[in-house]
């Protein structure tokens, strides 16, 4: 392992979780990665950003088009290479990362902070209506199958409760 630190986000939509890993990037100086690491994901496998933007933290994913069959051995190999992209740029170098159970995937480095960020429900809903410029019913909807969607992903890959305190070293409202 190396001497490299990693602070990993899990946050609620609207909490303002990734800014806050955009603020402690700057402020630290180190590499924030977020929706990045499906680029990276994608010119490490060479496969085509939309796979893994269509993907991107569902615990199941469905490819049409008939490309693969087996959907689960699909779903686990994207894991795996998105798995392969964070692991490599955390032994290169001290990163910020958000989402995609990062925490569950530096499990076993030495130097590792998991924070999990959330918010009041009327704050989030304010902050999403802001945001994408939505009315407060559309926000709230969003809100919640953004949060399920994360949940369930991070819930079947880590084998741990999304959002749970015993999940994360800091939780912070």
């Amino acid at each position: 392992m190396t001497n490299n630190y990693i602070i990993n986000i899990g946050r609620q939509l609207g909490s303002g979780g990734r800014q806050i890993g955009q603020l402690l990037s700057k402020r630290l100086s180190v590499s924030f990665y977020d929706k990045e690491l499906i680029a990276l994901a994608s010119k490490q496998s060479g496969l085509k950003k939309e796979v893994f933007e269509e993907a991107d933290e569902k615990k199941r994913f469905t490819l049409t088009g008939g490309e693969f069959s087996n959907n689960y051995l699909w779903n686990e190999m994207l894991f795996k290479i998105q798995s392969d992209v964070i692991l490599d740029l955390a032994n290169k170098k001290s990163c910020i990362f958000v989402g995609r159970c990062a925490d569950y995937i530096l499990r076993d480095h030495p130097r590792v902070l998991n924070v999990f960020i959330t918010a009041e429900l009327d704050d989030r809903v304010a902050r999403v209506k802001e945001l994408f410029g939505l009315p407060d019913k559309k926000a709230l909807d969003v809100i919640g199958k953004t949060d399920k969607k994360r949940a369930g992903y991070y819930n079947y890959y880590s084998n741990k409760q999304w959002g749970a305190a015993e999940s994360y070293d800091r939780c912070i409202n």
